[in-house]
This record gives C-alpha cells, sequence and structure tokens, in this order.
C-alpha cells in the first residue's frame, strides 16, 4: 500500500489514504506514518473501522499505553479509555488542551476513533502549540523559555463531578495521590523534530511558577486565547469509523459540544511519552 499524504492546513493536519490500519501494517509503513506525524502533528484517516484491540495494537507500535485514571474504559482492553456523552460527563474536552499533562511523563501522542457520531455537530480542533510559539514576538519567546507552570488534574476532573458516588470517589481520591500537581517547562522543545511549542493549557495548566499570581493568571489568559487563533488551527468533521492520530507534545485540542441531546462515543487509546523539557 502507498500512502497519500494530502496536507489541510498551513499550521497542521494531513488526511492519509492508502492504508488500512485493521490490518498489522509493515515497519515501513509505520515509519512512514511516524514521519508524516512529526511533519503534520495530526493525522486524519477514512472508512477505519477498527476493533478495540486492532486500535490498541497500532498505538502501541509508537510506544506504551496509558490506563486512564477517571474515564471508564473497554472492558476487555482496559487501555482504550470511551467518551460516550450518554453515561460519562465529557465537558472537559470541550475546552482547549493537551491530554493528561498532569503526569509526570505527558501523551506522546492519541489514537482516537469515532464510534458513533450525530448526524451535525460533534467535530474536534486540533491546534499547533508550535505555531502558536512561533508567531509569539521574540521577548515574550525569551522570557517564557525560562518559566515553568503547574498541571493539576483536578482543573479538568473537579470532585463535583467524578467522585458523586462512593465507588466513583474512592477512585477519584486514589486518582489524586497518584497524580499530584505537576510542573512542566511553559515552553516545550519537541524531542524529536526539536521544535519549540507552547505547553500551557487552559485543561490542566493552574499557575506559572515564578510568577504572581496576577501575573500568572493574565499571562495564562494570554497564552490560552493565542495558542487557539484559527490560523493556528484545523477542524474535523467526524463519520463513524474515522480515526485521529495526534502528537499530543506540540498540540491542543478541543471537542465542539455542540449535538446535545444526541450521542457522541469515541475510543481512544493513549500513547506514553517523556518528561518534557
Amino acid at each position: 500500500m502507498t500512502l497519500q499524504i494530502t496536507p489541510l492546513t498551513p499550521a497542521l493536519g494531513a488526511l492519509v489514504e492508502g492504508v488500512d490500519l485493521t490490518r498489522i501494517l509493515a515497519d515501513t509503513q509505520y515509519q512512514a506514518l511516524e514521519r508524516a506525524l512529526l511533519d503534520h502533528q495530526v493525522l486524519f484517516f477514512r472508512d477505519q473501522p477498527l476493533t478495540p484491540e486492532q486500535q490498541a495494537r497500532f498505538a502501541r507500535r509508537f510506544g506504551d499505553l496509558h490506563v486512564h485514571p477517571i474515564y471508564p474504559h473497554v472492558a476487555e482492553q482496559p487501555e482504550i479509555l470511551v467518551l460516550d456523552t450518554a453515561v460519562t460527563d465529557v465537558r472537559d474536552n470541550a475546552i482547549w488542551h493537551t491530554d493528561v499533562t498532569f503526569l509526570e511523563t505527558p501523551a506522546l501522542g492519541a489514537v482516537l476513533s469515532a464510534r458513533e457520531v450525530p448526524d451535525h455537530g460533534g467535530d474536534t480542533l486540533w491546534a499547533s502549540s508550535s505555531a502558536a510559539y512561533e508567531a509569539l514576538s521574540a521577548p515574550l519567546r525569551a522570557m517564557l523559555d525560562g518559566l515553568t507552570a503547574i498541571h493539576d488534574l483536578t482543573r479538568s476532573f473537579p470532585r463535583e463531578r467524578f467522585g458523586n458516588t462512593p465507588e466513583a470517589l474512592a477512585r477519584y481520591e486514589q486518582a489524586q495521590r497518584d497524580h499530584p500537581p505537576r510542573a512542566h517547562p511553559v515552553v516545550r522543545t519537541h524531542p524529536v523534530t526539536g521544535r519549540k511549542g507552547l505547553f500551557v493549557n487552559d485543561g490542566f495548566t493552574t499557575r506559572i511558577e515564578q510568577l504572581s499570581a496576577a501575573e500568572s493568571d493574565a499571562l495564562l489568559r494570554f497564552l490560552f486565547a493565542h495558542a487557539s487563533r484559527p490560523e493556528f488551527t484545523v477542524r474535523w468533521r467526524w463519520r463513524a469509523h474515522d480515526l485521529a492520530f495526534w502528537d499530543n507534545r506540540i498540540t491542543q485540542h478541543y471537542a465542539v459540544d455542540d449535538y446535545r441531546p444526541h450521542r457522541r462515543v469515541m475510543h481512544r487509546a493513549t500513547i506514553l511519552g517523556d518528561v518534557p523539557a
């Protein structure tokens, strides 16, 4: 199979055709996809009806998989978390965020499979953190390069929404113990490409350590707004069995919550990465 890769915007995003991800791919195909991911930051595939086992197998070729401490998962495949609006509160996805930055080693990337989508609505947007960083003035980039910020699980997963039954509360409190707030650089250098990108997000980042509370709040508000400017983004309109594969080290994303009361079911495999630097 020969890959056809069509860029979607100047900042990020490409449609990949000519590959069947339900099959075991050759090493050269995995290498081509990895190269495309580094070049385009998020890849989209149509008509990929992967089973949870196949999705986990594909994602695992790029690294170890994470089991989410809060979200439910596929019973027989715990590495595949389930985002189902009929059973889980997924409001935290309707905010610009980078996945699981509360971890010591946040995700390298993620593979998201559309299982059930509304007739219209429910799009997802991705933003290039490198494009956002590179658009800042040189003096601001220089200041940000030396700062660190705190990332906290509870910002997107508050107790009142995710600890509302005894069983859920026990799981939530364990997640808090296992995942205390972490400090990461405000600007991260991609470990493969060497490209710099903003590494703060409205989903998990609470404060910048070196600044006063007022200064931190003001700067974070600016960076959150700046990072999601339309020229840094790509928007994907889902069909059932679409698949997205993104580089979590250099992007943010936002799942548009505009389709209620219709149902939306997505399966995600999260690939663990390294300590940000």
